[in-house]
């Protein structure tokens, strides 16, 4: 691992791997650190001091879980079917730029998207973000690393990379 000849052959794979699972994460955990602000600025959930915990977490819980089930879990579907058409590094690539995309669509005009009538455009470009993070990075990340290094060294490196990840989630 340690080895001129490793940093030479996967150097740049293991800083790729290490890159992409960090800033991944660090967009990723905070999207979902702050997905209860946001489904109580767009009318999804009242204000926390008019519910009490349990009701609160059931309305979070289950606005999470539609969120999931129209944008995460298509996202990791699509890439099941694409992944080997399409290719790990475009379909990462393809994923970044789109979750960027729709951030800065959502983010730009804000007051917009939370002002009255157009929560229902809020809620389909943030599941979009989800998608597109899940068919992109967030599912490229768990199998690059475990294909591109040698078997000796593959769960050392895929550990790095994960490490790495769980950095950029501490800083999201």
């Amino acid at each position: 691992l340690f080895s001129r000849q490793f940093m030479k052959r996967h150097g740049v794979h293991l800083l790729a791997t290490t890159s992409t699972w960090f800033l991944l994460d660090v967009a990723f955990y905070s999207q979902n650190l702050f997905q209860k602000d946001i489904f109580t600025k767009i009318g999804w959930i009242p204000p926390a001091k008019t519910m009490n915990a349990l009701e609160e977490l059931y309305r979070i819980a289950r606005a999470q879980a539609l969120i999931a089930l129209c944008g995460t879990v298509p996202g990791y579907w699509f890439t099941v079917a694409f992944i080997d058409s399409i290719g790990r590094f475009k379909i990462q690539l393809m994923g970044f730029f789109m979750m960027t995309a729709f951030m800065v669509g959502l983010a730009v005009p804000y007051d917009y998207w939370t002002g009255q009538g157009h929560q229902a455009g809020f809620v389909v470009m943030y599941a979009l973000t989800f998608f597109f993070a899940n068919f992109g990075p967030n599912a490229t990340t768990l199998v690059v690393p475990a294909e591109i290094f040698p078997a000796r060294l593959r769960s050392t490196c895929h550990g790095i990379s994960a490490a790495a990840g769980k950095a950029g989630a501490m800083i999201g």
